[in-house]
């Protein structure tokens, strides 16, 4: 049984572009090994609402895929425990 995903994260731009890059690429291949991805919508460096860990820009990316119940949760696991991660949202569609 597999259900469909959306996860947003916020990836710290105050590494540079090749970290933020490195981090997309390492978590679409976390989804890829644990469910069927279906789309990445990179939407680029954005001015944050509020600031994050002192930061006031973040880059968004937002994976869309089908997974087993369980794997969002250790989704969001990983991305808490990552370093240049500084948000993550998953909702079931």
């Amino acid at each position: 049984m597999s259900n469909k995903y959306e996860a947003m994260l916020i990836f710290s731009v105050k590494n540079g572009d090749e970290a933020v890059a490195a981090l997309a690429e390492k978590f679409k291949a976390l989804v890829e090994a644990n469910g069927t991805l279906e789309s990445v919508d990179e939407w680029g460096k954005r001015r944050l609402a509020y600031l994050i860990e002192d930061e006031a820009e973040g880059h968004y990316v937002i994976y869309n895929f089908d997974s087993a119940p369980e794997f969002p949760a250790e989704l969001e696991r990983v991305a808490k425990i990552t370093e240049g991660v500084l948000r993550v949202m998953t909702t079931r569609k």
